[in-house]
């Protein structure tokens, strides 16, 4: 479970998984007997069964922690970015960090079907290649894919919990919220553009 305090919570499903779709190369974590296993992984999520695919290499052992018993946990990582007291007309004031986070857990099933196998795969690799002019497409040789294949473990997990942090200044007067806004609209980087646009969405819906 994540702290979060009420007015950082986000329950609105369909901002969740548009997070979830928009930052999908994700934390998975595992528990096991010598503590907790972490991977990165990129993730496709099929948000009408409530579902996520995923792999990792066979050489990494966390696979072999998966269990129909026990969750594991990805995390979606959202636009984040400092937030210094300058900003604020309020004071004193101190810094801080405003960001949006979405955990997604529920119990592993590995997939052992080759042919379900590389449809997640296809699915996968169409998603990234969509905004290229000239997409790559899947069209390998059988044996070099299949030798790829045997390489990864593929695996859904049904999501049974779903949490979203968004900590978005609501803690902050209006004016404040607007100063932030157009602080990180002048920054000159993605996540201080994407984080003031999720900030206006939040806060005036």
């Amino acid at each position: 479970m994540i702290y979060s305090p009420e007015q950082f919570t986000i329950s609105d499903r369909e901002l969740l998984f548009r997070v979830m779709r928009e930052n999908s190369f994700a934390t998975l974590i595992a528990s096991s007997g010598k503590g907790p296993m972490v991977a990165h992984v990129p993730v496709t999520i099929d948000q009408t069964n409530k579902m996520l695919h995923a792999h990792v290499a066979r050489a990494n052992p966390i696979w072999q922690e998966f269990s129909p018993v026990r969750d594991v946990l990805f995390i979606f990582h959202g636009p984040h970015h400092y937030v210094s007291p300058n900003w604020y007309s309020e004071h004193p004031s101190v810094p801080t960090w405003n960001y949006a986070v979405v955990h997604a857990s529920g119990a592993p099933t590995i997939i052992e079907d080759r042919g379900t196998v590389k449809r997640i795969l296809r699915r996968l690799v169409d998603e990234h290649e969509s905004a290229s002019g000239t997409p790559w497409k899947m069209d390998l040789p059988v044996k070099y894919l299949r030798k790829m294949m045997d390489a990864i473990v593929a695996f859904e997990v049904p999501i049974t919990c779903l949490q979203g942090k968004f900590k978005l200044s609501q803690n902050r007067s209006g004016a404040d919220q607007s100063n932030v806004i157009a602080a990180l609209r002048q920054a000159d980087d993605d996540n201080g553009l994407r984080l003031a646009a999720l900030m206006e969405q939040v806060l005036k819906s």
